[in-house]
């Protein structure tokens, strides 16, 4: 009897959190009530509180069936790493562009999160934890790249501090960018595409060198 209140408990939160990201989706985090929530999820108001503390933990509850594109990148192991610095690199974000193209579920989330979440006490801790996986994304790729560097997988006088931000923001908003319009094409196809081509451009483009330095003669 006990085993089946626990599964009929889980079976309501689930429930409860389908139709958070439903209303959430079509009407934003801020203007709808945890009562329509519980009018499509088929439970009381109450049942909500039963599970969650307020709407900010809703929320924050329906963001951990995702992974953000930095905690992705975050994953890697150092061993890894160095073997192969600019293939974790991208294996890591291909992954994340095929897991989000074929996931309804992730798309609508990350959708929510980027593009419909207002700033506000219902999103404080998401807005938190988005800021600290950027920098520690950042930091992960600026290691990543001077790694690739140093096994001479990336040019030799590549302007790190440069490259590091314009590839993480790029990538990030190829991401953004493609849960406006999903119907531009598939983003497991398109992301290889991006990821290759931005891997070019540290390759190649001029604008991306660091500038020699002048010898200084006595």
């Amino acid at each position: 009897m006990a085993k089946r209140r626990k599964e009929d408990a889980l079976e309501t939160r689930e429930r409860i959190l389908d139709a958070a990201i439903e209303v959430f989706h079509k009407r934003g985090v801020v203007r709808p009530s945890l009562t329509e929530i519980a009018q499509l999820a088929g439970v009381t108001r109450g049942a909500i509180y039963g599970h969650f503390r307020n709407k900010a933990d809703l929320f924050a509850a329906l963001t951990e069936r995702v992974q953000f594109p930095d905690e992705r990148l975050c994953e890697c192991a150092c061993d890894e790493i160095m073997k192969d610095p600019l293939g974790v690199l991208r294996s890591r974000w291909l992954r994340m562009f095929q897991e989000v193209a074929r996931n309804r579920e992730w798309q609508l989330i990350l959708e929510i999160v980027f593009h419909r979440c207002e700033l506000v006490t219902e999103s404080g801790e998401i807005h938190q934890r988005l800021m600290e996986g950027h920098a520690q994304g950042v930091e992960r790729m600026r290691f990543l790249i001077t790694a690739a560097v140093q096994r001479g997988q990336l040019p030799a006088d590549l302007a790190i501090e440069v490259a590091t931000p314009l590839l993480h923001g790029s990538l990030v908003g190829v991401l953004q960018d493609w849960l406006l319009q999903p119907q531009i094409g598939d983003l497991a196809v398109l992301g290889e595409r991006y990821v290759d081509a931005l891997i070019d451009m540290l390759h190649a483009s001029p604008a991306l060198r660091r500038p020699m330095q002048l010898q200084m003669t006595c």
